[in-house]
């Protein structure tokens, strides 16, 4: 008898390690996510901002550039893709996600 209750003893204290380890981890793991988190907002703004620089560049450009037979340059199919897809972005944006 004294063996099987030593043997629950050490079962209930392995258990109760487990559990204290599997806690450290899931603390762990949800802080890695915040830090995620605020770095794709982080990405998110810098973008944002380089797509709306990039569009104001586009309306230069095109402002300046009225020969319509000239083939345009990559940097301007580049300006005009960045234009649309920070259209996009913006669009589906959720409401009331602001940190």
């Amino acid at each position: 008898m004294k063996n099987l209750s030593s043997r629950k003893q050490f079962l209930i204290a392995e258990n109760n390690l487990s559990r204290d380890l599997l806690t450290e981890d899931f603390t762990s793991l949800r802080s890695g996510f915040h830090q995620l988190s605020d770095r794709a907002d982080s990405f998110k703004a810098i973008a944002s901002s380089a797509a709306l620089v990039l569009t104001g560049l586009a309306a230069f450009q095109r402002g300046r550039n009225r020969n319509h037979d000239a083939k345009s340059s990559w940097m301007n199919t580049l300006v005009k893709g960045a234009g649309l897809a920070s259209t996009v972005w913006l669009a589906f944006q959720l409401p009331g996600r602001d940190r």
